[in-house]
């Protein structure tokens, strides 16, 4: 890990492009019901807001330790949203 600066860009990044291919799923697929897909939304806007936050904490005692979590976190809960994307 970088830097903090890099993480938060990470975790933009990442969840920017769940939302993305949210949208795209519910472009290319109009008569399908979209309240999955706006729950979707939904819940990767919450992961990013925890997930800043967790970052933006100040009382941590080991730092490196508490990134390293905030990022395997990332990887855990992106993958369970990209999932559920392929799932609709």
């Amino acid at each position: 890990m970088a830097n903090v600066r890099d993480l938060k860009k990470d975790i933009n990044y990442v969840l920017g492009d769940i939302i993305e291919a949210v949208y795209i799923w519910e472009l290319t697929n109009p008569d399908k019901e979209n309240k999955k897909a706006e729950a979707l939304i939904d819940e990767a806007i919450t992961t990013f807001d925890e997930l800043i936050t967790k970052v933006n904490q100040k009382d941590v005692e080991n730092k490196k330790k508490h990134f390293k979590t905030v990022n395997v976190e990332l990887e855990e809960r992106g993958r369970k949203l990209i999932d559920k994307i392929n799932a609709l």
